[in-house]
This record gives structure tokens, C-alpha cells and sequence, in this order.
């Protein structure tokens, strides 16, 4: 007798055996690590007794704990923008970040960032592999008030929400697996080498005069212009096609998750001081004036545009102007972060205002806010530093720099990630089928669901 199998049936079936090889091949490689990092001696040098300022071990502890609430904060943020059928998926999307960027992390990822510079490109894997030589005492390089490993478990917090901002671009289409793989990918072969060009001693864009106080350039940029590939390369929904307009599915979500947000980022900006000390608090404050009045202004916006004032305006304006001060929080004053939250919010709401007239299914708008809020930023920083900004001193060298940097910096991370989109469709299937779309993510790939019978 002869089954004549439907083509969805036959690609469900192949899909499963699929998922199953690669989960078994995953947990393969965990248990392997994990027999490694148990049994193989590593060396983890403890402090001398008074080595540090018990102020300083604290306000990074703490402000450890704070970025790390950001990534639940942003999938609150991102899953109450989402259409009913993908709410667990994408608030999933941000906390599996969690578990693979910190395993990641331990492995090579914190040694590709800050280990041993090679010509100012990449940190040698093997100067912090499995975190041997990372204990309690410092690094007299990168972390010479701190202990070495709080300074690794600070910087993993930023490692870990940046692959997480991405998934809003193509939140509602991308297959969980494909997911994975690309976050690996892109952590390893594009944020490590950036957070070393950028944060290293060695790196060269550090070198060269750089500012990024708090991952503007690292964090949002990057993330940004890796969601404007990620857009191109999955192509756009179904929905986005038939023209339906993308509305927030629960707003308190968006309003929880941007107030988780704006609490953590105060860990993301002051904890880059590296201490409980004045440029801590500078960074402190302004990163409130420019959130503030970035919220402000999109609500004013969407007032002259002739719209209500809305819930999740406020919560999208607020969010560009944390991005905004991200990497001038602790070289600019706070009348200028208050500019660069008005002149972000205005910028932003501007470019997704564009994006809506175009068919780019940028579907949570992550390129038009993180991307382009992230650029001014720069720019401003430039402008505004207290030791070199065009504002404060006269002259332009820095903002030269700053140009130059970012026309760099989004080339390379465009085109590496699209070029790592199509590496991971090659391996793994990156985009749902028609159906799986249709029916929603919660279901088709976590068997979930949000909604009520």
C-alpha cells in the first residue's frame, strides 16, 4: 500500500528528525564541556587580602545584577509588541541569551574580547580559555581595581543582551534553531572582535581615541545594523506583505519591560565607571535626563502628527534615549544629555516613520531605534565630551574620529551578519514555512501558548 504523505507533512517530519540530530549533538557537546570544565585543572588566582575598595566590589556587583535585569526587561519590552501567536517565542528569544552567551562567554567568548591583543584585532582564545587565570585578584590591564572575574561577569551582562536586541527585527518568522545558531555566530564573530577593538587597551579603535563609555558603538550599533541584515536577509512576514499594520499585543508588557529597562540601564551606564566614583554618578544622571526627555519628545511627536499621546510611544521614546547617552553617558554633562535625548527621540521617530513608507519588516523597529539612536549617540559624544568634543574645546578631531569609526564599524556589521544569516540557513533553516507562520511561533516551535480557550 502506498502513503501519500502531504508536502507539509513530510517537511514536519524532516524538520523533527532535523531538531532532534542537532539537540543531540548540543547536548553532546554540553556534557563534554561540562566533564572538562570539572576535571581538567584551571587556575584561578585569588586576591591578596584589602586589594580592593569594598565600595567599588559592591557598586559592580550591583550593577552587575542591574544589566542582567535588562534581558528580561527587554523581552517583556519586545513580547508586548508581538502579535498574540508570539509572545513565548520572542520573550524566549531574549532569556535564552542567558544560558548560551554565558556558556559561550566561559568558554572562548571573554578571551576573544579581552584576552592578549593580536595586532589589536581579536584577544588570543587562549589567555582566559575556560576561564582559567580568571579568579579574584586583578588583571593589571583591564581590571586592575576589580577582581578579574567580576570584571568578566560585568562585561558578559553586555554580551549577553546585544544578540537578544537583534531578535526583534525578525521577531514572528525565525525558526528557533536558526536562532541559536546565528546568536553563537554573531557573538563570536562579530560583537567579541568589536568589544576588543573598542574596550581593549590594545584594541585599535581604543588606540585611535574612541569613545564608547557604555557599548553605543559595541552594543547598539552593532545590534542594530545586524537587525537591519537580519530584515533583508529572512525577508518580510506575511502580514507585512497583505499590509496590516503592527500593533502592540500588551502594552503593560511594553511598560514593564521599559521600566525594567530604564532601571537596569542605570548598572549598564554607571557600572562602566568601573567603581563607586564621580563619573559613576555623572553617568548615573545622565542617563535619567536623556531617557526622560527623549520620552517627552516622542509623545510630543506623535501630538504634532496629530495621534494620542500613547503607552508605548512613551515606552519607544524612553528606550532611544538610553540608547542615545549609552556611549557619551560618562564624557558629556547634563544639559547635553538632555539634547542628545531630544534630538535621538526626534531622529528616531523619524526614521521609523520612513521605514513604515518602505517594505523593510523591521518588524519592532530595532534598527530605526537602537541603530540610528546608537549613531547619534556617537556623533553627539563627539560633540559634547568634555575633553575633545567639538562643543567644549573647538575642535573636530575627535568627531572625525567618531565618522570615521562608525562608517567602519556598520560596514562590518552589516555585512558580517548578513553574511552569517546566510551561513546559518546553509546549516540550519533560518526562516518559519508559510503554515508556521500563520499558526505562530508559541505552538509551532515551543508547543506553547498564551491564549485562553
Amino acid at each position: 500500500m502506498v502513503v501519500d504523505l502531504e508536502p507539509s507533512t513530510i517537511e514536519s517530519a524532516v524538520a523533527i528528525t532535523r531538531k532532534q540530530r542537532l539537540a543531540s549533538i548540543s547536548v553532546a557537546v554540553l556534557v563534554v564541556l561540562a566533564c572538562v570544565a570539572a576535571f581538567i585543572p584551571q587556575e584561578h588566582p585569588d586576591a591578596a587580602p584589602k586589594s580592593f575598595d569594598p565600595a567599588d566590589v559592591a557598586w559592580m556587583l550591583t550593577a552587575s545584577g542591574l544589566v542582567l535585569l535588562m534581558t528580561p526587561g527587554l523581552a517583556f519590552f519586545y513580547g508586548g509588541m508581538v502579535n498574540k501567536k508570539s509572545v513565548i517565542s520572542t520573550l524566549l528569544q531574549s532569556f535564552i541569551a542567558l544560558g548560551v552567551i554565558s556558556v559561550l562567554w566561559y568558554v572562548v567568548g571573554f578571551s576573544l574580547a579581552f584576552g592578549d591583543s593580536i595586532h589589536g584585532i581579536i584577544g588570543n582564545p587562549m589567555t582566559f580559555l575556560l576561564f582559567n587565570h580568571v579568579g579574584t585578584a586583578p588583571h593589571p590591564r583591564i581590571a586592575p581595581t576589580l577582581p578579574l572575574v567580576l570584571f568578566a561577569a560585568f562585561q558578559l551582562k553586555f554580551a549577553i543582551i546585544t544578540p537578544a536586541l537583534i531578535s526583534g527585527a525578525f521577531a514572528e518568522r525565525i525558526r528557533f534553531w536558526g536562532y541559536l545558531l546565528f546568536m553563537c555566530l554573531f557573538s563570536l564573530l562579530i560583537y567579541c572582535p568589536l568589544a576588543h577593538w573598542t574596550w581593549h587597551p590594545d584594541g585599535f579603535l581604543f588606540k585611535w581615541g574612541v569613545l564608547d563609555f557604555a557599548g553605543g558603538t559595541v552594543v547598539h550599533i552593532s545590534a542594530g545594523f545586524a537587525a537591519l541584515a537580519g530584515a533583508l536577509a529572512l525577508g518580510r512576514r506575511h502580514v507585512h506583505k497583505e499590509g496590516h499594520q503592527h500593533t502592540p499585543t500588551n502594552v503593560p508588557f511594553v511598560l514593564l519591560g521599559t521600566g525594567l529597562l530604564w532601571f537596569g540601564w542605570f548598572g549598564f551606564n554607571s557600572g562602566s565607571a568601573l567603581g563607586a566614583n564621580a563619573v559613576a554618578v555623572q553617568a548615573f544622571f545622565t542617563t535619567h535626563m536623556a531617557s526622560a526627555a527623549a520620552m517627552l519628545t516622542w509623545m510630543l511627536i506623535e501630538a504634532v502628527r496629530g495621534q494620542r499621546p500613547s503607552a508605548a510611544g512613551a515606552a519607544i521614546g524612553a528606550v532611544v534615549g538610553l540608547v542615545a547617552i549609552t556611549p557619551g553617558a560618562g564624557y558629556v554633562s547634563y544639559g547635553p544629555a538632555l539634547f542628545i535625548g531630544v534630538v535621538a527621540a526626534a531622529i528616531s521617530a523619524f526614521a521609523v516613520d520612513l521605514k513604515n513608507r518602505t517594505t523593510l519588516d523591521d518588524t519592532l523597529d530595532v534598527f530605526p531605534c537602537h541603530g540610528v539612536g546608537g549613531i547619534v549617540g556617537m556623533i553627539l559624544t563627539a560633540v559634547f565630551a568634555k575633553e575633545g568634543g567639538l562643543a567644549t574645546t573647538g575642535s573636530a578631531v575627535l568627531l572625525y574620529k567618531h565618522l570615521g569609526a562608525l562608517v567602519f564599524i556598520s560596514a562590518f556589521t552589516f555585512a558580517g551578519s548578513y553574511l552569517l544569516y546566510k551561513l546559518t540557513n546553509l546549516l540550519i533553516p533560518i526562516r518559519v514555512n508559510a503554515e508556521h507562520e500563520a499558526h505562530g511561533l508559541d505552538t509551532t516551535q515551543h508547543g506553547e501558548t498564551v491564549l485562553v480557550n
